[in-house]
């Protein structure tokens, strides 16, 4: 599959990011092992997960996610070299202490997660959200820090806007700090607002990474909830009902119009759009199955006409 540059980290990535916010949550570490496994088998290289998966789900207290993949590297002899290990530091984990972007917690968050990774370097290391009690100078001495002691290679931020990144790529300019050299925004052809205007201005101009995060709308745009009675369907249901709207059904009749003239899935057309958008590297999607992942593989090989990206993007216009 063909690789793409993640901004200048020196990393390349295909063009689609495992979201592993699922592991630990809503499939198991069997599920999970069989999906990661069809993951890379199809191609792809990049997973993306977090301290904090998945806090919010009963007798869960954080670090599910990185545990299960740590698991499955052991277990997959000669793994650790064909993907990147993404993950994230600073959500509340609902512990004191344990949050933000101080640097004595980066330092130990690092560890915990490198622990539970069993893995010697974070590929790419984000700010999970921007912390307004902690400087940006003390933010980046603790990455730069790791990076000089080996244990991460890149730093992204995730929930910047283009002010806080602005603010952040000054800082270590003038303080000859590590910069940010990838963004994780909300970005799909629902949610555009956050990312498409000064943001992406930014990520193009600078030229960083940008890999997508919700990037099918936690499902809604798999065009499987279309009535309030299908919310029952997932775990994620109560979390689209926001998307429910006539702007919603727009965008869905859409990506019905694309996908029947692509033989394709409506999530499959949606993902495509991202993998086709200038200024997006890789939408971040998460698989439960592997019918999902050859899905995946699908999208990464469907090319849009211009045409198709008008009917979607017009569809998509925020009201």
């Amino acid at each position: 599959m063909e690789k793409r540059p993640l901004g200048l980290t020196g990393l390349d990535i295909a063009p689609i990011v495992f979201g592993g916010n699922v592991l630990g949550w809503t499939i198991d570490e069997k599920t999970g092992f069989d999906v990661l496994d069809a993951f890379v088998d199809h191609g792809f290289n990049a997973i993306d997960t977090a301290d904090v998966y998945s806090t919010w789900a009963p007798g869960n207290k954080g670090g599910e996610s990185e545990t299960i993949i740590g698991r499955w590297l052991r277990a997959r002899p000669g793994m650790r070299g064909k993907v990147h290990i993404f993950t994230k530091v600073g959500w509340d984990l609902g512990v004191p202490g344990k949050k933000g972007l101080s640097k004595k917690w980066i330092l130990q968050a690092a560890e915990n997660s490198l622990s539970r990774l069993g893995i010697e370097r974070i590929d790419l290391y984000f700010s999970h959200r921007p912390d307004p009690e902690t400087p940006c100078e003390e933010t980046l001495a603790a990455f730069d820090q790791l990076r000089k002691e080996g244990k991460i290679h890149a730093i992204g931020a995730s929930n910047f806007d283009a002010a806080q990144m602005e603010h952040a790529l000054d800082v270590a300019h003038r303080n000859d700090l590590p910069a940010y050299q990838v963004v994780q925004p909300e970005y799909n052809l629902y949610d555009r607002a956050s990312y498409d205007g000064a943001l992406r201005d930014l990520c193009l101009r600078e030229g960083l990474g940008v890999v997508t995060y919700y990037s099918l709308a936690s499902g809604f745009l798999s065009g499987k909830y279309r009535t309030r009675s299908d919310l029952s369907q997932s775990q994620r249901g109560k979390g689209i009902d926001r998307y429910l709207n006539p702007r919603g059904m727009a965008i869905l009749a859409a990506l019905d119009r694309v996908a029947r003239a692509h033989d394709a899935t409506d999530a499959e057309v949606a993902l495509a759009w991202l993998i086709a958008r200038r200024g997006v590297t890789a939408p971040i999607a998460s698989a439960t199955r592997r019918a999902h992942v050859e899905s995946f593989a699908r999208a990464a090989a469907l090319t849009l006409s211009d045409e198709d990206i008008r009917t979607l993007e017009m569809a998509g216009q925020p009201e």
